[in-house]
């Protein structure tokens, strides 16, 4: 499978240059079932992922990486509860609601204000309205995972 994941990882990355459009992850299943998972700057539109099934289920058909067409491609997001997994991911999401998993277990929920290479800045907000929003530094070595808050 690990064979399979690099083609497909090769077919990819040319097919995304010159747009926001980055890879998350891309995982195959022994049954042939690809499924792709990818961010963007601007954010991910169902037509983002139309055209890039299409383009890579092309792409696949040509290499005939499947000789007797035995695939399923599926292209999406990760999904609102998935983890950020990359630099790229953080970046765009500085001004929003996160919580962040330290390596103890230790969840702190905050605005994400701040993103460098080696960590990133939370304001957390007091328990109190009259208390002083702190602001903490968290380096990306401490982290286990961050989860991106979606407020109704």
């Amino acid at each position: 499978m690990a064979e399979i994941t690099e083609k497909m990882y090769a077919l990819l990355e040319p097919l995304l240059e010159g747009t926001d459009v980055f890879i998350i992850s891309i995982k195959v299943k022994p049954i042939n079932n690809i499924k792709v998972y990818l961010d963007a700057d601007s954010g991910l539109s169902i037509e983002k992922c139309t055209a890039v099934n299409r383009k890579l289920y092309a792409q696949i058909e040509l290499e005939q990486l499947f000789p007797a067409g035995d695939f399923s491609l599926e292209v999406s997001s990760p999904g609102v509860d998935e983890p950020l997994t990359q630099l790229r991911q953080y970046k765009k999401n500085i001004g929003r609601k996160v919580t962040v998993t330290d390596n103890e277990g230790l969840e702190k929920t905050g605005v994400m204000k701040e993103v460098t290479d080696e960590y990133i800045t939370l304001e957390i907000k007091g328990t109190k309205q009259k208390d002083a929003a702190i602001i903490a530094e968290i380096p990306f070595l401490n982290i286990k995972k961050t989860v991106v808050q979606i407020i109704f």
